[in-house]
């Protein structure tokens, strides 16, 4: 065997692959194709836990019942019936994720929507659920967006999601993003879609694998019902910021600040006019931000997050770049931090309920230090950003 051809041919992209099959066995389009599946040796793992999550479908739809002495003869005399009406293979339906070769039995979409979100209810309403899981949304920038996305999820939100980044998944990304060694080298818009699709094979997720350019910029923002921006290269925030401006769509952004976080909000669906970035790094063009360099683009985006906010920690890190770091450092915490703070402003903007459209500093310091807001450290972190900026040039 030629080892190294075998391996080459392994590595092959084939982004099908990440997207899972839903077999409704009983009808008969399902059963030819699991035949298939099952003849040409795709399935390696079966899991079929359908007794227990009708259970629990049952129990939700039934709260009254659970602390009823009878509550599983209740629930046997169920289960007994549906399995009088047909086979329990033929219930629900049967997701196949080709990456795994794994065949697993579920609930369909509205009765498994129903169990996954059940301990939500009340702290999300009915109505403010079905709202969340209907909308589209599009994803740019799969760092912390990967966070974004999983929050979103997970939260019971986003039936179909736009991913949107050209970046593969690195060694050095794995103190901040919920991947592993196993997804090296993955274009970051697979790895997130597979990981989408664990939580909730229903999903419609479509790939922008090149990421956002002025090719595909009309087709990922064609049926948005609101944009995240978590991308670096700052000639694209403006482009993004430019097409929700003209279709009237909110944006929402957030960056780490050492452990802490920054959420920015463009509220271009209420105020079409709103100066861009909320005029924070002056009066900018589209040509001069893509002629930008490393550095420069880390000076704007300290301006855009405004010195004043940056930690003292965050501070020294960007004078250390090119001579003991060597690119802006970020941590896994501020990662989720961000990811759960964006999930709840896009739940909370796609219902209609207010959110500060503008700036939202969330600081653990501030928090949690119980020397922070003192007079001397006050002082000591003016001094600080003082220095920072003159060093900086800002």
């Amino acid at each position: 065997m030629n080892i190294e051809q075998f391996l080459l041919e392994k590595q092959k992209e084939n982004l099908d692959i990440s997207r899972p099959l839903v077999l409704n066995l009983a009808a008969e389009s399902g059963r030819v194709l699991l035949e298939y599946l099952t003849k040409d040796g795709k399935i390696a793992r079966v899991s079929d836990d359908f007794e227990e999550q009708m259970r629990e479908y049952f129990a939700v739809e039934h709260p009254e019942l659970i602390f009823h002495p009878e509550f599983k003869k209740y629930f046997e005399d169920y289960w007994q019936g549906l399995l009088h009406e047909k086979p329990r293979w033929q219930h629900g339906v049967w997701v196949y994720f080709p990456w795994m070769l794994s065949l697993i039995h579920v609930l369909d979409e509205e009765a498994f929507n129903c169990v996954r979100t059940a301990r939500n209810k009340h702290l999300i309403t009915e109505a403010e659920q079905k709202k969340f899981y209907e909308s589209t949304i599009g994803i740019a920038g799969l760092s912390v967006g990967n966070s974004v996305a999983l929050s979103i999820v997970l939260g019971g939100g986003a039936k179909r999601i736009k991913l949107a980044d050209f970046d593969r998944l690195s060694l050095s990304n794995l103190n901040r993003i919920r991947g592993g060694v196993e997804c090296l080298g993955f274009l970051k818009v697979e790895m997130t879609a597979r990981q989408i699709y664990s939580l909730n094979p229903f999903t419609e997720v479509e790939y922008f694998p090149g990421g956002l350019n002025e090719e595909n910029m009309d087709r990922f923002f064609d049926g948005l019902d609101l944009v995240v921006d978590e991308i670096d290269n700052l000639g694209i925030k403006y482009r993004i910021r430019q097409e929700a401006k003209k279709r009237k769509l909110p944006v929402v952004m957030a960056a780490d600040n050492g452990d802490n976080g920054v959420v920015d909000i463009d509220r271009y669906d209420l105020d079409p006019e709103l100066e861009f970035f909320h005029g924070r790094m002056g009066d900018l063009k589209y040509e001069d931000l893509i002629r930008l360099n490393k550095m420069e683009i880390g000076k704007l985006i300290t301006r855009l997050v405004g010195p004043e906010n940056v930690t003292e920690r965050m501070q020294q890190s960007l004078m250390e770049i090119g001579k003991t770091v060597v690119s802006w450092p970020q941590l896994g915490g501020a990662a989720l931090l961000n990811g759960s703070a964006v999930a709840y402003c896009v739940r909370r903007i796609l219902n209609h309920q207010s959110v500060f459209d503008n700036r939202t500093l969330i600081s653990w310091d501030e928090l949690m230090d119980p020397e922070h807001n003192t007079d001397l450290q006050k002082k000591h972190r003016a001094e600080l950003t003082l220095e920072f900026k003159k060093k900086f040039g800002l």
